[in-house]
């Protein structure tokens, strides 16, 4: 990674369990940040054989230079392997060096591996101090902040899992050089996503940059993803556990969870799930009165220009709606959709299953783009 040249720092602010973001290029060369987020003793730094000969040997070896004893769990990258027997990898690691509560667990790595450590954090010893390291879009932007730590069950995705906030995120840029085009996109979805549900002007802006953003931009980047930590950061401050305005999070998730489920953990990537789903909830907006047909097209738009999928897979609504039925939102039986009041607003809606078949219908029907 090269040197550090400038720096945005967010704070989420939980009371006692604030904590901050860091973003920038070389932020994970940051002495002061790390010893800010990591306690005294050891480091478990969590990765998976993807991402870990990228950059699990450097950061082990700057923390090791600077007196922290660091143990490496690698775990298989994939959406399928975010597991049972995967999260027990992670705490056999930590039995087998007998890491104390007091120490720290380091995310490095992906939504999964985030996602998993902070679940393994969260119960280990009852719950022990981690730190997220997001190295791609999508779990800079989301996953890494907020504190949803999950395992994925075969009847439905993040079913089992805490809320359990970091001690510090460090988004370190300049990860993103290495991501794949497919997995930059998919992290461009949860983007998209915050301009739709909280800030049209961030909307307007992203369609104007995209482009720059898809070739990697520094300067676009960095906004980008400033922007919508500070969006998320609002939400959880305000909603830490989901009993109300974060559910607006999810826009476009009840129909990408279903897409995943579906297709099998891993087919689609998240983000192209996510980005599916919020098309085919642009249009359920449009139905139920909210926004326009115009700003409906720009949705579906700027999720195609992102290299998104558009077309949910050519599946009967019935099988949809039985995976959307494990939805977590889901109340009394009932299934809250997100849905737009306008860009910018959204809220939650209980849709009677009839509308549902139909705006899926013609979403599978208005075209073959059903694959990512």
């Amino acid at each position: 990674m090269r040197g550090f040249f400038s720096m945005k720092t967010l704070d989420v602010a939980l009371g006692d369990r604030s904590y901050p973001i860091w973003i920038g290029s070389g932020v994970s060369g940051l002495r002061d940040c790390w010893a800010q987020a990591l306690a005294p003793g050891r480091v478990a730094l969590v990765t998976n054989d993807r991402v870990g000969p990228l950059y699990a040997h450097d950061i082990a070896a700057q923390l090791r230079a600077w007196g922290y004893t660091v143990v490496v769990i690698t775990l298989p990258d994939g959406e399928q392997f975010k597991d049972w027997a995967n999260l027990n990898a992670i705490f056999d690691g930590l039995m087998a060096h007998r890491f104390e509560r007091g120490e720290t667990l380091v995310a490095l790595g992906g939504g999964v591996v985030g996602d998993m450590a902070g679940f393994a954090a969260a119960c280990y010893q009852r719950g022990m101090r981690f730190v997220q390291m997001p190295t791609t879009l999508l779990a800079q932007v989301d996953s890494s902040v907020g504190g949803k730590t999950a395992i994925n069950h075969p009847l439905g995705k993040n079913m089992i899992g805490a809320f359990y906030q970091p001690a510090a995120v460090l988004i370190d840029t300049d990860t993103l050089r290495s991501l794949p085009d497919r997995e930059l996109s998919a992290g461009m979805a949860e983007v998209i996503k915050y301009g739709c549900i909280l800030d049209a002007e961030f909307f307007s802006w992203l369609e104007q940059h995209l482009d720059a953003l898809l070739a990697r931009d520094a300067s676009a980047l960095m906004h980008a993803i400033t922007r919508s930590c500070a969006l998320k950061a609002q939400v959880v401050s305000a909603d830490e556990r989901e009993s109300g305005l974060r559910a607006i999070l999810n826009f476009g998730h009840t129909f990408g969870h279903a897409i995943e489920a579906g297709l099998g953990y891993g087919e689609w990537l998240h983000g192209e799930a996510v980005g599916c789903g919020m098309v085919v909830a642009a249009a359920l907006s449009n139905r139920l009165g909210g926004i326009s047909a115009d700003q409906q097209l720009r949705i579906e738009k700027l999720v195609s220009r992102a290299r998104l999928p558009i077309r949910p897979p050519d599946w009967p609504a019935s099988q949809y709606l039985g995976h959307m039925s494990h939805d977590k939102k889901a109340q009394s039986g009932r299934i809250r959709y997100v849905v737009l009041r306008s860009m910018g607003h959204a809220e939650t809606r209980v849709v009677d299953d009839n509308l549902i078949t139909e705006i899926l219908e013609k979403a599978i029907a208005s075209g073959t783009d059903s694959g990512a």
